[in-house]
Formats: C-alpha cells, sequence, structure tokens
C-alpha cells in the first residue's frame, strides 16, 4: 500500500509518516515512482505508537518495543513506570479541577483573597517547577 493510503488507514499525516520512518519506527517496502510503498501490516505498528503517544511515552520509548515488524517487544516495567505518572497526572488534575471549583464559587471578595485559591496558585507553581526539572530542552522530542 502506497504512503497515501497509509495515511488515510492511519489517520496520520504523511509528513509524520515520513519522519516515522526517519526515525526507523516504521519502513517502506519500496517505491512505486515517487510513492513509499508499505506492507499491510504497518497500520498495526502505527496503531501501537499511537497507543503508546497516548499514554505519554516519547518515541525513542516506544521504539525498542516496537521490535521487528509483527513481534513488538513490550517492557511491562516501562508501561507500569508511566502507568504511576499517569496516576500522579490524574491526582494533580483532579486537584486542580477541584480548586478551579471552589474558586468559582468562593465568597471571599476576589479570588487572590480566597484561601482555597491561594493553595491552587502554589500547587500550580510547585507542579510547574517540578516538571521544568524533568524535562530539559534538549530532551523534547517531536512526534
Amino acid at each position: 500500500m502506497d504512503i497515501g493510503e497509509v495515511s488515510q488507514r492511519s489517520g496520520l499525516t504523511v509528513s509524520t509518516l515520513r519522519y516515522y520512518e526517519e526515525k526507523g519506527l516504521i519502513r517502506s517496502i519500496g517505491r512505486n515512482g515517487l510513492r513509499r510503498q508499505f506492507n499491510a501490516n504497518v497500520v498495526e505498528r502505527l496503531a501501537l505508537i499511537r497507543l503508546g503517544r497516548s499514554a505519554g511515552l516519547s518515541l525513542d520509548d516506544i521504539a525498542p518495543m516496537l521490535g521487528v515488524p509483527g513481534t513488538p517487544n513490550i517492557d511491562r516495567q516501562r508501561l507500569a513506570d508511566q502507568a504511576d505518572q499517569l496516576d500522579q497526572t490524574i491526582k494533580q488534575l483532579t486537584a486542580m479541577r477541584d480548586g478551579l471549583r471552589h474558586a468559582v464559587n468562593c465568597q471571599a471578595p476576589s479570588y487572590m483573597e480566597c484561601p482555597s485559591f491561594q493553595r491552587l496558585l502554589k500547587g500550580a507553581t510547585v507542579t510547574a517547577v517540578r516538571q521544568q526539572k524533568r524535562t530539559k530542552p534538549s530532551t523534547r522530542r517531536r512526534g
């Protein structure tokens, strides 16, 4: 199947497919004129990549898990670690949501005088600092 059909079936842009090929995540089997050709199983491989990205994994995390086509080598510990990280994110987002809902109904004269809103501001700063320490600009990845 050509790159246009893969794009249509996977919902990914042609440029994303080229990037994934450049990164070694997928492999074309040749060309028909100027259009790259792929095996039909590339759509399943792209679904695995999409699932990993949806779970918050980087392409560099996903690449070794793909193995050779047709035989993924899923790192269970990496998935467990990512699930733990998602649990933490859910807790943070839940606290943020609850704080915002409280702020909407707070009877203080202004948000800046609301103790719950002040805690929310402080929590947002702490979270931002933690994320900044974990994510250095040189480690951010496209895709």
